[in-house]
């Protein structure tokens, strides 16, 4: 059962190439209410799902397999879909022109998640 209803209903996609961060983002992202989460371990594959369906948010790690998500963000912001970037490395892990962007530093928690959510889809 959802603690909120924060993401009610929506299609999120998720990119983290770390298994075990994955499940835990999914278990908080179902615990604020997502419908559906759809996730990728590389650039290619997050990529091809952005290609294959827009989500109504997406959740950004950094560094996936010694890529950086930067041209998945890149197809996001083309498309008006609110995205929040999440690393180890907090904000250092994001600059120049995506520095403006929600950055939550892992580990989080569900609080946590919930507030830079909040800030990134203004709710």
């Amino acid at each position: 059962m959802p603690r909120s209803n924060l993401l009610a209903g929506l299609d999120i996609l998720l990119i983290e190439d770390e298994t075990m961060v994955s499940f835990l983002i999914e278990e908080m992202l179902e615990q604020l209410g997502a419908a559906s989460v759809r996730h990728a371990a590389r650039l290619d594959a997050g990529l091809a799902l952005v290609a294959a369906k827009l989500p109504a948010l997406a959740i950004l790690d950094v560094n996936i397999g010694g890529e950086t998500a930067f041209p998945i963000a890149e197809k996001l912001e083309t498309s008006g879909i609110p995205f929040v970037f999440i690393t180890g490395y907090g904000r250092d892990g994001v600059h120049g022109r995506w520095a403006a962007h929600e950055v939550l530093q892992k580990p989080l928690t569900v609080a946590e998640f919930e507030q830079g959510l909040r800030r990134v889809i203004g709710h």
